[in-house]
C-alpha cells in the first residue's frame, strides 16, 4: 500500500457507486468521508447515530451523500435501497458492535449481526453487474483460547459473549452464501476482521479511548476496567485502507480468500494500561483502576495474523501503536480546543495517504 500515491486510489473510486451500511457510526463515518473525498458516489443505510456528539453529524455527511435512516433487520427496505442504488461496491459495517451491550440485549445483537447480514446478502443476489462486497465482522470471531500466537483466518470460530458469537455466526452466513449463491455471480464477496480500532470521533460508551477522552475533558480520573488486557490496537484508517484495497481487488476480478484479518504488527499488541499511559502523555490527567473480578467476561489477550492480507493485497500497517494513538488523541484535543472536526479529519486522511 505504501507508495501508491493519490492518483491510483482516486482513479478507481471516482464515480463508483458505493453503499456503506452503518455509515452513521464511527468507522462508517470515517469511511464515508474518505470515499467522498476520493470522488465516489456514496450512499448510506443505517440507524440514526446513537451517540451525542456523533462523528457523522460533526462531519456534515448527511449533506454530501445519499442518506437513508433504516434498520438492516428490515429486509424489504434494505432490498429496495440496494435495488434503487445499484451499487458497484458495498461495505457492510452496520452492526450491534459492543460486547457489554450484547450481554444486556443478546437477541437484538443476534438479530442485527446475523440476520441483518443475511438480509444484505439476499438483497445483493438480484444484482446483475459487477459488485464487490466487503462485509466487516471483528477480531473477536475466533474461539479465543488466549494463547500467545496470533489467530489466522482458518482458525476455529467461536465467541464467549453474544457479540463475539453473533459475529462468528455472521461469518458462517457469509461463507454459506458465497458457496451456495455467489459462485460465478457478478457480486464478489469477502469478509474482513479488524483489530481494536481507535481514532478521533468515537463517542461510544464502554470503549476505552472515548472513556479516556470524556474523563480528561471533564478533569476526572479515567475509569479503567481491565488494564492488563492486551489488544491489537490500530488507527481507524488502517483497516479502512485494507477494506478499500480488498474491494478494489475483488471488483477487478482477483480470486481472493473468503476472509482477511487487518491488524497491527505483532509487537504493537499492547495492554489497555499502555493505551491509557500513552494518552496521558499527551493529555495529562489521572486514571483509576476499576478492575472487578466479578465483571462480565472480556478477553484478556487477542492478536491477529495479517500474513494473508500482506501476501494477497500488499497490506502493511503504516502507523504503529504510538503514532496511531498520538493521532487519535490529537484529533480529540484539537476538536476540544475548537478546531473544525471535518478539517481535522481530512488532514489526517491526507497525512495517511491513498488507500
Amino acid at each position: 500500500m505504501e507508495g501508491l500515491g493519490a492518483d491510483p486510489g482516486m482513479s478507481f473510486w471516482r464515480g463508483k457507486r458505493v453503499l456503506v451500511t452503518g455509515h452513521t457510526g464511527f468507522k462508517g463515518s470515517w469511511l464515508s468521508q474518505w470515499l467522498c473525498d476520493l470522488g465516489a458516489e456514496v450512499s448510506g443505510y443505517a440507524l440514526v447515530p446513537d451517540t451525542d456528539p456523533a462523528l457523522f453529524d460533526q462531519l456534515g455527511l448527511a449533506a454530501r451523500m445519499a442518506h437513508r435512516i433504516d434498520d438492516i433487520r428490515d429486509a424489504r427496505a434494505l432490498a429496495g435501497w440496494i435495488r434503487e442504488g445499484q451499487p458497484d461496491v458495498v461495505f457492510h459495517l452496520a452492526a450491534q458492535p459492543l460486547v457489554l451491550a450484547s450481554y444486556d440485549d443478546p437477541l437484538t445483537t443476534w438479530d442485527t449481526n446475523v440476520m441483518g447480514t443475511a438480509h444484505l446478502l439476499e438483497a445483493l443476489r438480484p444484482l446483475d453487474h459487477t459488485c464487490a462486497a466487503v462485509l466487516i465482522t471483528t477480531d473477536k470471531v475466533y474461539e479465543n483460547r488466549e494463547w500467545v500466537h496470533p489467530y489466522r483466518e482458518g482458525d476455529r470460530l467461536g465467541g464467549h459473549d453474544p457479540y463475539s458469537a453473533s459475529k462468528a455466526g455472521s461469518e458462517l452466513v457469509i461463507a454459506s452464501y458465497r458457496k451456495s449463491f455467489f459462485g460465478g455471480h457478478p457480486v464478489r464477496l469477502a469478509s474482513a476482521r479488524a483489530g481494536n480500532v481507535i481514532g478521533g470521533g468515537d463517542w461510544a460508551d464502554n470503549r476505552i479511548l472515548p472513556d479516556i477522552i470524556r474523563a480528561l475533558s471533564a478533569g476526572r480520573p479515567i475509569p479503567v476496567r481491565n488494564p492488563a488486557a492486551r489488544r491489537p490496537w490500530q488507527h481507524v484508517l488502517e483497516p479502512l485502507a485494507g477494506y478499500m484495497r480488498l474491494a478494489e481487488r475483488l471488483y477487478e476480478g482477483a480470486a481472493l480468500a473468503e476472509a482477511y484479518n487487518f491488524g497491527p504488527e505483532a509487537h504493537d499488541v499492547r495492554s489497555v494500561g499502555d493505551l491509557v499511559q500513552g494518552a496521558l502523555a499527551q493529555w495529562p490527567g489521572d486514571w483509576d483502576d476499576q478492575s472487578d473480578p466479578n465483571a462480565r467476561h472480556e478477553a484478556g489477550l487477542l492478536s491477529l495474523g495479517i500474513e494473508q492480507a500482506r501476501a494477497d493485497l500488499g497490506y502493511a500497517p503504516r502507523w504503529d501503536f504510538a503514532r496511531g494513538l498520538e493521532r487519535s488523541v490529537a484529533w480529540y484535543h484539537a476538536v476540544h480546543g475548537g478546531a473544525d472536526p471535518l478539517s481535522v479529519t481530512r488532514a489526517q486522511i491526507e497525512e495517511f495517504g491513498a488507500p
